[in-house]
Protein backbone atom coordinates (compact mmCIF):
# COMPACT_ATOMS: atom_id res chain seq x y z
CA UNK A 1 0.00 0.00 0.00
CA UNK A 2 1.49 3.23 -1.02
CA UNK A 3 -1.38 5.32 -1.65
CA UNK A 4 -5.14 7.02 0.08
CA UNK A 5 -6.64 4.67 -2.65
CA UNK A 6 -4.61 1.63 -1.85
CA UNK A 7 -5.55 1.98 1.75
CA UNK A 8 -9.12 2.42 0.89
CA UNK A 9 -9.02 -0.73 -1.21
CA UNK A 10 -7.87 -2.84 1.38
CA UNK A 11 -10.35 -1.52 3.71
CA UNK A 12 -13.01 -2.87 2.13
CA UNK A 13 -15.52 -0.78 3.37
CA UNK A 14 -18.28 1.62 1.68
CA UNK A 15 -18.51 4.97 2.92
CA UNK A 16 -21.07 5.60 5.66
CA UNK A 17 -23.03 8.82 5.98
CA UNK A 18 -26.49 10.23 7.23
CA UNK A 19 -28.78 12.83 5.91
CA UNK A 20 -28.41 16.63 7.53
CA UNK A 21 -31.47 16.73 8.45
CA UNK A 22 -30.97 13.94 10.70
CA UNK A 23 -30.66 14.07 14.47
CA UNK A 24 -27.48 13.62 16.23
CA UNK A 25 -28.88 10.52 18.28
CA UNK A 26 -30.09 8.74 14.93
CA UNK A 27 -26.45 9.31 13.46
CA UNK A 28 -24.31 7.70 16.71
CA UNK A 29 -26.68 5.10 16.85
CA UNK A 30 -25.52 3.70 13.33
CA UNK A 31 -21.90 4.88 14.36
CA UNK A 32 -22.04 2.66 17.31
CA UNK A 33 -24.43 -0.51 15.50
CA UNK A 34 -21.46 -0.37 12.39
CA UNK A 35 -18.48 0.38 15.01
CA UNK A 36 -17.20 3.56 13.34
CA UNK A 37 -15.68 6.42 14.94
CA UNK A 38 -17.34 8.69 12.87
CA UNK A 39 -19.35 9.06 9.80
CA UNK A 40 -20.10 11.57 6.83
CA UNK A 41 -23.54 14.03 6.82
CA UNK A 42 -24.53 14.31 3.12
CA UNK A 43 -26.98 16.45 1.79
CA UNK A 44 -28.75 16.82 -1.69
CA UNK A 45 -26.18 13.84 -2.65
CA UNK A 46 -22.75 15.34 -1.62
CA UNK A 47 -21.00 15.28 0.92
CA UNK A 48 -21.28 18.66 3.84
CA UNK A 49 -19.94 17.72 6.69
CA UNK A 50 -18.81 15.12 8.97
CA UNK A 51 -19.60 13.75 12.70
CA UNK A 52 -17.27 11.74 14.89
CA UNK A 53 -17.09 10.67 18.47
CA UNK A 54 -15.03 13.93 19.38
CA UNK A 55 -17.90 16.03 18.17
CA UNK A 56 -20.38 14.54 20.49
CA UNK A 57 -17.69 14.89 23.61
CA UNK A 58 -17.39 18.06 23.18
CA UNK A 59 -21.37 19.32 22.33
CA UNK A 60 -22.45 17.34 25.25
CA UNK A 61 -21.31 20.05 27.37
CA UNK A 62 -23.14 22.48 26.03
CA UNK A 63 -25.87 23.57 28.11
CA UNK A 64 -29.37 22.43 26.64
CA UNK A 65 -27.89 20.07 24.14
CA UNK A 66 -30.22 17.01 23.74
CA UNK A 67 -29.20 14.69 20.39
CA UNK A 68 -32.29 13.38 20.19
CA UNK A 69 -33.43 16.35 19.19
CA UNK A 70 -30.55 18.42 17.65
CA UNK A 71 -29.84 17.78 13.73
CA UNK A 72 -26.81 16.82 12.42
CA UNK A 73 -26.33 19.47 10.16
CA UNK A 74 -26.14 22.04 13.09
CA UNK A 75 -23.43 20.55 14.41
CA UNK A 76 -21.43 18.54 11.80
CA UNK A 77 -18.03 20.18 11.21
CA UNK A 78 -17.79 21.82 8.20
CA UNK A 79 -16.18 22.58 5.37
CA UNK A 80 -14.52 18.74 4.86
CA UNK A 81 -10.79 18.55 4.71
CA UNK A 82 -10.22 15.94 2.12
CA UNK A 83 -7.10 14.15 0.35
CA UNK A 84 -6.58 13.05 -3.93
CA UNK A 85 -6.55 9.50 -3.88
CA UNK A 86 -3.09 9.43 -4.68
CA UNK A 87 -1.51 10.74 -1.68
CA UNK A 88 0.97 9.33 -0.30
CA UNK A 89 0.95 7.33 2.97
CA UNK A 90 3.44 9.64 4.41
CA UNK A 91 1.40 12.71 3.23
CA UNK A 92 -1.53 11.78 4.93
CA UNK A 93 0.14 11.23 8.36
CA UNK A 94 1.73 14.65 7.79
CA UNK A 95 -2.00 15.70 6.99
CA UNK A 96 -3.91 14.27 9.75
CA UNK A 97 -1.05 15.43 12.53
CA UNK A 98 -0.51 18.92 11.40
CA UNK A 99 -4.55 19.32 11.12
CA UNK A 100 -5.39 17.34 14.01
CA UNK A 101 -7.64 14.95 11.98
CA UNK A 102 -8.26 11.33 12.83
CA UNK A 103 -10.58 10.96 9.74
CA UNK A 104 -10.02 12.16 6.20
CA UNK A 105 -12.28 11.43 3.27
CA UNK A 106 -10.16 10.86 0.25
CA UNK A 107 -11.51 11.92 -3.15
CA UNK A 108 -10.80 10.86 -7.10
CA UNK A 109 -12.34 12.34 -9.80
CA UNK A 110 -14.80 14.87 -7.78
CA UNK A 111 -16.47 11.12 -6.01
CA UNK A 112 -15.41 10.58 -2.49
CA UNK A 113 -14.33 7.18 -2.63
CA UNK A 114 -13.39 6.45 1.20
CA UNK A 115 -12.99 8.05 4.26
CA UNK A 116 -9.68 6.86 6.38
CA UNK A 117 -9.18 6.91 10.16
CA UNK A 118 -5.42 7.59 11.58
CA UNK A 119 -5.77 4.02 12.37
CA UNK A 120 -6.10 2.94 8.60
CA UNK A 121 -2.98 5.17 7.98
CA UNK A 122 -0.70 3.85 10.80
CA UNK A 123 -1.60 0.10 10.08
CA UNK A 124 -0.85 0.51 6.29
CA UNK A 125 2.31 2.31 7.13
CA UNK A 126 3.44 -0.34 9.38
CA UNK A 127 2.32 -3.12 6.95
CA UNK A 128 4.76 -0.83 4.26
CA UNK A 129 7.64 -1.16 6.73
CA UNK A 130 7.23 -4.43 7.56
CA UNK A 131 6.92 -5.23 3.71
CA UNK A 132 10.56 -3.16 3.39
CA UNK A 133 11.92 -5.00 6.12
CA UNK A 134 11.79 -7.89 4.32
CA UNK A 135 12.87 -6.81 1.10
CA UNK A 136 16.17 -5.86 2.92
CA UNK A 137 17.03 -9.00 4.91
CA UNK A 138 16.56 -11.16 1.47
CA UNK A 139 19.01 -8.90 -0.04
CA UNK A 140 21.33 -8.42 2.12
CA UNK A 141 23.46 -11.43 3.59
CA UNK A 142 25.31 -11.61 6.78
CA UNK A 143 28.51 -14.05 5.13
CA UNK A 144 30.91 -11.53 5.89
CA UNK A 145 30.23 -10.42 9.13
CA UNK A 146 30.66 -12.63 11.65
CA UNK A 147 33.75 -11.27 13.61
CA UNK A 148 31.72 -8.13 14.01
CA UNK A 149 30.06 -9.13 17.56
CA UNK A 150 33.20 -10.16 18.75
CA UNK A 151 34.56 -6.80 17.45
CA UNK A 152 37.58 -6.23 15.17
CA UNK A 153 40.71 -9.28 15.61
CA UNK A 154 43.55 -7.31 16.59
CA UNK A 155 46.78 -8.22 14.42
CA UNK A 156 49.51 -10.41 15.70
Amino acid sequence: MHTAEDIVKDKQRDIVSIPWNRTIQEACQKMVDLKIGAILVRKDDRFVGIWTERDLLRKTTSEGFDPRNEKIGDHMSSPLKTAPHSTRIHKLQEMMLGLFLRHLPIEKDGEFIGLLSIGDVLRASLIDMDHQLKEINAYVTWDFYENWREGRKKPQ
